[in-house]
């Protein structure tokens, strides 16, 4: 049974299994097989359950206890006397949390009385654990590019056009100033025409680089605060991390570009890799906690305008140290 997300608050009962075997606490193992035996047991047997005269949880017996005790014991001699129910007031939620705590296979669900009403097997909880992760990894995917995945289901093309197409309009206003500012460095273009063979290269890098660091400061924004001292932190952090991934990227693209081009050429090229990652990594990390300190819709908007930032700066660095270099 698939249990959605949107079910999670729902009561427990809803969502038990009846199909378990209930064992009495006074009869022996051989007994006990034989009740089974006649009885059958359910999909899934992980634990027997043992109840009293009045019908009471009193024990639990694992399987492999039952099938290696010798036929003449009672099972009241070898059950688990402390048993973790779950009351049949709690939620889906609280079930689930019940198996993340104990780590057990399955859990009797019990009323007031301690009667057992149903059970629930570690399938509830990794059904609903993993339909979340995946919604959440479909939302945060959407929400990079500039809309909630809930936002366009079921929408007409006409609400989708209006949803989608303002964050393209972000793409198209970085687009033009990339364009406008390549404009500027046309005589760096015309001199050194290797500067325009690795363009989308640095650009790709620093996009990419500029969308992980916003990754993550968008997870670590959900739980903290954007404050001056969380952001200086995490600026430190990202600067170290950016730093390696620069010289990393930096020195792969300047071997390249040196035995195609020259080695000066190279070097250029990977110096202007390393400030534009370097930059596309403060960016990415920026614009996410500015956009929460305003009370903005980081999640969304973040996407978008870091992409966009991201582009304009490579850009800049990139044609300003090859026209300090190789004009």
């Amino acid at each position: 049974m698939k249990i959605r997300s949107e079910h999670i608050h729902d009561p427990v009962l809803s969502h038990v299994r009846k199909d378990f075997a209930v064992l009495r606490d006074n009869i022996t193992a051989q007994e006990a097989l034989d009740t089974i035996r006649a009885k059958g047991v359910g999909e899934k047997v992980v634990y027997f359950y043992v109840t009293d005269e009045d019908g009471k949880l009193v024990g639990v017996l694992p399987t492999r206890r039952l099938l290696t005790i010798m036929p003449d014991q009672r099972i009241c001699d070898i059950m688990i006397r402390n048993v973790i129910t779950i009351p049949d007031t709690a939620s889906l939620f609280e079930a689930c949390e019940f198996f993340a705590r104990h780590k057990f296979f399955a859990f009797p669900v019990v009323d007031s009385s301690r009667r057992i009403v149903g059970m629930v097997d570690v399938a509830l909880f990794t059904d609903q654990v993993f339909d979340i992760a995946e919604r959440e990894q479909m939302n945060d995917v959407f929400e990079a590019i500039g809309f909630r995945v809930e936002q366009i289901r079921g929408a007409s093309p006409a609400r989708a056009f209006k949803i989608r197409f303002p964050w393209l309009l972000a793409t198209i206003a970085s687009g033009t100033a990339c364009a406008l500012l390549a404009g500027v460095y046309e005589a760096t273009l015309a001199q050194s025409l290797a500067i325009a063979f690795f363009l989308t290269l640095a650009l790709g890098l620093g996009e990419s680089v500029s969308i992980q660091s916003m990754t993550v400061a968008t997870q670590a924004l959900h739980s903290t605060p954007p404050t001056l001292r969380w952001y200086w932190t995490s600026l430190r952090r990202e600067a170290g991390t950016a730093a390696l991934l620069g010289i990393a990227c930096g020195l792969i693209v300047a071997v390249i570009a040196g035995l195609w081009q020259g080695i000066t050429t190279g070097a250029v090229i990977g110096g202007s890799i390393i400030v534009a990652i370097f930059m596309a990594c403060t960016i990415g990390l920026s614009v996410p906690a500015l956009l929460h300190a305003l009370k903005l819709d980081f999640k969304i908007a973040a996407g978008p305008i870091t992409l966009a930032i991201t582009d304009i700066s490579t850009i800049f660095f990139y044609f300003s140290i090859g026209t300090l270099f190789l004009i």
